[in-house]
């Protein structure tokens, strides 16, 4: 019994090495994945934009904003004039905190009081505000030692506030990246699947020697992966704001508008996927080729600010990585219609390379 396990083991060995797809299955998708997760999975906060307005110009002041400015944390710096600044620079992403001085700052530090800051964070990245704000508070700590170390009496209070999420619920930002990412796996596997089965039963050639075009075929297996993603959007949402209490404090229809474009572009690489694939085993395979990198580079489980240069330039090529964007302001603040567009516009450009890739090869894989 032994020896002939032992034969049925190696002749199963070898028929996966002389099998060229059973090759590239087995060695191209981990090592890829392991290139891309060893630089993009990472729980550290780097390379982020801190904002700073300082109204005081008094060196205890400009000593706190060097000290902050100086942390290996943020990798750029943003220097603001008027607080009316504060609010474009966090709605629109672009410095994660913002560190407000206020004007009797040094002034109340020298006179021995306690000198009070504020800490502004962009409360839609829960966990990237949590480490930003410990980091932030590990500096106040160094700043007072240093104070306390020239014999000066006085203390600092830095005052963090979360905007868009006070209370750092970690649901609000999982809820609005689930829709995404549940999407994309209904969306991506229905399509996947279904040029696939087609062949895997037998009946891909009754639709070849059928009336439909090759577009027409196309067609009809995107539009129910369309309708069926869409319908368990909605029923996320639904479970999300009534059952699990997130805010929904945009527009609906803006959603569900830039939902259609992104399936569309997900939808592509289904098309492709499984025009590529002879078996259903061989379009989840490929499915779940493109689905973890591009849940990795969206910026979901991580910062897309702490990747490397040369991985955010291929994650401006993911679908997911704007639907991300959308999704969260929609759900925690009320973006207007311009910024979605300013998000939706490349996913439609993703989805006409993708849709046309697809249709490029099946009319190919049919002659």
């Amino acid at each position: 019994m032994v020896n002939r396990i032992i034969a049925l083991l190696v002749k199963e060995l070898l028929a996966n090495l002389r099998d060229k797809r059973s090759r590239l299955v087995l060695i191209v998708p981990p090592l890829l994945q392991l290139f891309i997760f060893s630089f993009a999975a990472t729980q550290e906060v780097k390379n982020q934009t801190l904002a700073i307005l300082n109204l005081d110009h008094g060196r205890p002041a400009l000593t706190l904003e060097r000290d902050f400015a100086a942390a290996a944390t943020f990798g750029a710096v943003r220097h603001l004039q008027r607080a009316e600044e504060i609010a474009e620079v966090i709605d629109r992403q672009q410095a994660i905190a913002v560190l407000w001085i206020p004007e009797d700052f040094s002034r109340e530090l020298e006179r021995g009081g306690t000198a009070q800051a504020s800490f502004i964070l962009d409360g839609r990245k829960t966990n990237a505000a949590q480490i930003v704000q410990g980091y932030a508070m590990r500096i106040l700590d160094a700043y007072r030692d240093e104070w306390s170390a020239q014999g000066r009496a006085g203390g600092v209070r830095l005052e963090p506030r979360n905007w868009f999420n006070p209370n750092l619920d970690f649901r609000w930002y999982t809820v609005p990246s689930l829709v995404c990412i549940l999407t994309t796996v209904v969306g991506l596997l229905v399509t996947s699947l279904s040029v696939a089965r087609e062949r895997e039963m037998g009946t891909f050639e009754q639709l070849l020697v059928s009336p439909l075009q090759p577009l027409e075929i196309l067609i009809g297996k995107a539009l129910p992966a369309l309708l069926i993603a869409i319908v368990e959007g909605a029923f996320i949402v639904l479970v999300g704001v009534n059952v699990l209490g997130v805010p929904l404090n945009g527009s609906l229809p803006l959603l569900f508008a830039s939902m259609a474009i992104f399936l569309l572009a997900i939808i592509g690489v289904g098309l492709f996927v499984s025009s590529l694939s002879m078996t259903q085993q061989q379009a989840v395979l490929g499915a779940f080729l493109f689905l973890v990198p591009a849940t990795i580079l969206s910026g979901f489980a991580s910062p897309i600010e702490n990747m490397p240069h040369w991985l955010q330039i291929f994650s401006f090529a993911n679908p997911l990585r704007y639907f991300m964007t959308i999704s969260r302001g929609i759900f925690l603040k009320d973006v207007s219609a311009a910024v979605v567009w300013a998000q939706t516009w490349p996913m439609a450009i993703i989805a006409c390379v993708t849709l046309s890739l697809a249709t490029w090869l099946f009319k190919r894989r049919m002659e």
